[in-house]
């Protein structure tokens, strides 16, 4: 099969889609760092001499990119993550909200309960257990809630995994990294979630905007997970990223 070389230098390129090539360039050579503010929409849409619909529609592109954010009332924002595009992604186990939030976390909330096991936890945690240890997480940006987690532990793995309930910093730790160190492989489901549901009564996720819901279990037995969680993420803040290699 040959191809009209000149036919396709001659085809007409969607306007939208040469102001996000131009923008692309600003953001990627710097010109528009990471972290600053774009001119306002008005400003742009002058300043390429295209109407504030094309402009937009060359935004929404930027987004899915994960080039920008939106903050309804600010404007638009360059993400720094833009920078590194070799960040690992959901291929690897590890805490998913540091992986695909896009903001940085500075302070993390942690309340523990232990309640009887329902047939719910008895499902998801795939083993005959007594109890089971409720742990929520806050993840905090400045004033702003970004995130929140629900994970499940059978009583059982506290005892395994060498667990002291009374020592907050020893659990968080446990939750956030140190148990990805033990286990040998890990399931995630992501699916879309309406922020504020009854779990998050305790703060409002951003502007109580939908989330991106990752449902993860995690394997150091072949047998049963020896944590199942559920981490929100406002979609505003989300950013999904997998590296497949053959």
């Amino acid at each position: 099969m040959k191809f009209n070389l000149d036919a396709v230098h001659q085809s007409k390129k969607p306007l939208y889609t040469k102001i996000y090539d131009k923008l692309y360039k600003l953001i990627m050579d710097g010109t528009f760092p990471p972290e600053s503010r774009l001119p306002s929409e008005p400003d742009l849409a002058k300043m390429f001499g295209v109407s504030r619909m094309t402009l937009r529609q060359a935004l929404a592109l930027l987004q899915d990119d994960g080039l920008i954010k939106n903050i309804h009332g600010k404007g638009n924002f360059i993400l720094k993550t833009h920078c590194n595009r070799q960040t690992i992604g959901l291929e690897k186990v590890g805490n998913p909200v540091y992986k695909c939030c896009t903001e940085e976390i500075t302070a993390i909330e942690l309340n523990f309960r232990i309640e009887m096991a329902s047939d719910y936890a008895l499902e998801v945690l795939q083993r005959e257990t007594s109890a089971v240890v409720y742990c929520d997480r806050w993840y905090k940006s400045g004033n702003n809630v970004i995130g929140y987690a629900l994970s499940m532990l059978p009583i059982e793995a506290v005892t395994e995994l060498q667990i002291d309930l009374q020592d907050n910093t020893q659990l968080k730790n446990m939750l956030e990294q140190k148990i990805y160190d033990y286990v040998n492989s890990s399931t995630i489901t992501i699916k879309h979630s309406v922020a504020g549901n009854p779990t998050t009564q305790k703060y409002n996720l951003f502007k109580g905007e939908q989330c991106d819901l990752f449902i993860e279990s995690v394997y150091i037995s072949d047998k049963y997970p020896a944590m199942y969680s559920k981490y929100y993420i406002p979609t505003v803040f989300s950013q999904i990223q997998i590296n497949a290699s053959k």
